[in-house]
């Protein structure tokens, strides 16, 4: 009897370590800016090249999930994704997404989400309006996510102002535009994009103090488990980047035994 003890001990202690030992996915998430059919620069792309990366993700066997499907499976609510998911996300705004983004995206049946910051909205030169966002959020493909009010560079925000000045900042831009876009878009706001990628341990914390369940930056590494909920990783897609350039980044998306 002593020694069947022994073994049901150890069988115990070997049991919850096997269970415990699960496949890690790397999610890609990709991140668009602005599309001009004329105009090609740093973070502009034409549309024919944004379809060509689409079209390069459907033939290579991808699937485009949306990016709250992603969130669960990062947070552990969610026991899988499929083995080779990506997330597509656009930022800013800009009126190309409604143009040429939105309408290739439904054309490939993919899912988007749009992080917006609403100083620009219905405002910007360039910017889409009000009342498009609520026209583009009726489709089951598309989200909408924050993108802080004002698309500050924090690091300079902090540096000029009193520390006073920099708090009361930091509230607008991380609360009340969150309560902007779920006053003018009737959504629930759960995300955040960090602009330009700027972050920082203050930040995140003011980020999960304001309600945001995930935030997302931009370091050319597959999102996964492993990183903070408030410093997941972005891929930026910019027109100097070749398609094999861009396949290796998607490429990232795999799963492995942790």
């Amino acid at each position: 009897m002593k020694y069947l003890y022994l073994l049901l001990i150890m069988i115990g202690s070997i049991f919850p370590q096997i269970s415990a030992a699960e496949p890690t996915v790397n999610i890609p998430i990709l991140v668009y800016h602005n599309l001009n059919p004329t105009k090609p620069g740093s973070m502009n792309i034409t549309p024919q090249k944004f379809e060509t990366e689409l079209r390069w993700i459907k033939d290579n066997g991808f699937t485009v999930i949306p990016l709250k499907e992603a969130v669960e499976y990062l947070q552990g609510k969610r026991p899988s994704v499929p083995p080779k998911s990506v997330v597509i996300t656009a930022d800013d705004g800009w009126q190309s997404a409604y143009t040429y983004i939105i309408p290739i995206m439904k054309k490939y049946k993919m899912p988007l989400t749009l992080f917006i910051y609403p100083e620009t909205i219905s405002k910007g030169k360039n910017a889409m309006t009000w009342d498009e966002l609520r026209e583009v959020q009726k489709s089951d493909l598309i989200d909408i996510q924050g993108h802080t009010y004002s698309h500050p560079n924090f690091k300079h925000a902090k540096r000029d102002m009193s520390p006073d000045a920099y708090s009361k900042f930091v509230r607008n831009e991380l609360f009340n535009s969150k309560k902007i876009l779920e006053d003018k878009l009737h959504t629930k706001i759960q995300f955040l994009a960090w602009p330009f990628g700027i972050y920082n341990d203050e930040l995140e914390q003011a980020a999960k103090d304001a309600g945001y369940e995930m935030a997302f930056t931009i370091n050319y590494q597959a999102a996964n488990r492993g990183f903070r909920p408030m410093a997941q990783p972005r891929f930026m897609i910019i027109d100097a980047q070749s398609l094999q350039t861009f396949a290796g980044l998607v490429k990232t998306a795999k799963t492995t035994e942790s």
